[in-house]
């Protein structure tokens, strides 16, 4: 996940210190790029949050930023680019998000492709009715794209569902629980105590937020919309959207892998989207906006 020189910048070091202070071993296991050994929530949290921050710092004033937003875990790195959190109390934040989250173990999740999302909605809502297990739309990623969540046994009525209505693809996602539902309220209560604990500063630009697409123009907004994060949806198609609203011209996803950019060019056809996951790539960004302006 970390390569090109992101472990030996100064602010990675800083926060692999804090994970380690926080008794998690993240250097090495960052250091060795096993897939395997990165899977785990508690692991692919903090990992994720690090190399989005390290990648972030580098860009400096190379944009006119409008507004910031991250998918899930994500947030918080959206947090600090927006100046609204220290990089050091994130890491602290999202090192209990991944262990409140590890360790409830029960339900899972399932995307469905090819299916429009208030069809999903109405497929949950009978799934429950029917069976009397929990199922929910999770994440609303694109048109097309919605991932579902609940017990085993709810995603399993929604999914036959989904299959008689003609949905395209089901694919079974490799996650340790149910996400973004109401199985989440345990973590999101013990979760909660830990934003509580940590200082938030009104964010310099906007932070449109996963519960409702909407921009957060201040740390009271901030703190409330993280703590229902837990059992909410990921509305991130309304926040793309949101975000072209406010002005934006080009997306920019920091970090691993490019999904969220292959997304935002479904949300918002034409848009101008780029993806940054290595450092030589985020300075030769910088340049290029530097001599472009």
């Amino acid at each position: 996940m970390a390569s090109g020189g992101i472990l030996e910048t100064p602010l990675a070091r800083e926060l692999l210190d804090e994970a380690s202070r926080l008794g998690l071993g993240l250097a090495d296991v960052l250091a060795n790029g096993d897939d395997a050994a990165l899977r785990p929530t508690e692991i692919a949290q903090p990992a994720l949050f690090t190399v989005e921050c390290v990648l972030h710092s580098q860009l400096g004033a190379a944009a006119d930023v409008v507004a910031v937003a991250g998918h899930s875990v994500g947030e918080y790195a959206a947090c600090v680019a927006a100046g609204a959190l220290a990089p050091v109390d994130g890491m602290r934040i999202v090192v209990e998000r991944g262990r409140a989250m590890a360790a409830m173990r029960q339900g899972t999740m399932s995307a469905f492709l090819g299916i429009d999302a208030a069809e999903v909605e109405q497929i949950c809502d009978e799934a429950r009715r029917t069976t009397g297990e929990t199922v929910v739309v999770a994440n609303l990623n694109a048109p097309g794209q919605v991932v579902v969540s609940g017990t085993e046994e709810g995603i399993a009525a929604a999914t036959m569902l989904a299959r008689e209505r003609g949905v395209r693809r089901v694919i079974p996602l490799n996650v340790s629980g149910a996400f973004h539902s109401p199985l989440m309220a345990g973590a999101a209560e013990h979760f909660g105590h830990t934003v509580d604990g940590v200082v938030l500063g009104d964010p310099r630009v906007p932070v449109v937020c996963n519960v409702d697409g909407e921009p957060a123009y201040d740390s009271e907004t901030l703190g409330t919309r993280l703590r229902r994060q837990l059992t909410e949806p990921v509305r991130w198609e309304d926040s793309v959207r949101r975000m072209v609203a406010l002005g934006a011209e080009m997306l920019v996803e920091v970090g691993p892998g490019s999904v969220l950019t292959g997304l935002a060019r479904r949300i918002v056809p034409g848009i101008r989207a780029v993806s940054l996951s290595r450092l030589d790539a985020a300075r030769g960004f910088v340049a290029l906006e530097a001599s472009a302006s």
